[in-house]
């Protein structure tokens, strides 16, 4: 079992940037998958990014592609997500999630992931 401690939200103005942390509990962080979600006010928690056990492969939301950089550091049981040029409409609750299933592919469906943190907001303002 591992459980996730988001940080580092808050408020920004469009164009600017912050970095998220996600820190795992446990001793099996590099068993897992880990993935970054949002979910506006009214909408469904959708795909941000995900970073394979290794670390080496990431893949992301075509609306964050280019702005996003997703890294994990094993040491630190610590996932982050350095988010760069934002925009209002990046406005949400930012949640990490870990998945210890295998995946074939990327993990990009919310299902996909058996623990999720608590959230940290993002606002950004125009």
């Amino acid at each position: 079992q591992v459980q996730l401690v988001e940080s580092g939200g808050g408020l920004v103005q469009a164009g600017g940037s912050l970095r998220l942390s996600c820190a795992a509990s446990g001793r099996t962080f590099s068993s897992y998958t880990m993935g970054w979600f949002r979910q506006a006010p009214g909408k469904e928690r959708e795909f941000v990014s995900t970073i394979r056990r290794s670390g080496l492969s990431t893949y992301y939301a075509d609306s964050v592609k280019g702005r996003f950089t997703m890294s994990r550091n094993a040491a630190k049981n610590t996932v982050y997500l350095q988010m760069n040029s934002l925009k209002p409409e990046d406005t949400a609750v930012y949640y990490c999630a870990a998945s210890s299933f295998y995946h074939s592919d990327y993990a990009r469906q919310v299902p996909e992931y058996d623990y999720w943190g608590q959230g940290t907001q993002v606002t950004v303002s125009s």
